[in-house]
């Protein structure tokens, strides 16, 4: 990621934060529309899922620039969600709930550099997750 990328995601993340549970429910929704098969992976009350899930956002955005700060807490959760049934081949339908919902929540300032900023920095940290949960030659499928 260059680092203009990392500016475009991190202001247009300060965007969307103030909407956070709006912005989680609304990629809830969506994940569970384009991949029913994975809703079982997750209680049925999401009020903390949703939680985590922009507190987990949060701490990316903002150690973008700083990526070594934030690959051994991204190991660690890649790690915990095999233990939750997660697969290689979820990550790309996540990365795809993830940016439409910021494309959504986001409305005109969703510009093509500000969605090839999030396609970069979506595709780095999940590769990187992948090949720490399953190896490296998950990630390069």
């Amino acid at each position: 990621m260059t680092p203009s990328q990392i500016t475009l995601v991190q202001d247009s993340f300060a965007k969307v934060a103030p909407i956070s549970d709006q912005a989680a429910a609304i990629f809830y929704d969506r994940l569970f529309e384009v991949a029913p098969q994975v809703r079982a992976m997750f209680p049925d009350d999401l009020t903390e899922q949703r939680k985590k899930l922009m507190a987990t956002l949060t701490v990316v955005v903002n150690g973008l620039s700083d990526l070594p700060a934030i690959l051994p807490a991204a190991s660690a959760l890649a790690k915990r969600h095999v233990n939750y049934g997660a697969k290689p081949e979820h990550y790309p339908v996540v990365g795809a709930a993830l940016l439409w919902t910021l494309e959504k929540g986001l409305g005109e300032a969703w510009t093509p550099d500000v969605a090839d900023a999030w396609t970069a920095a979506y595709g780095t940290l999940s590769g990187f997750m992948i090949s720490e949960a399953y190896g490296k030659a998950q990630a390069a499928e």
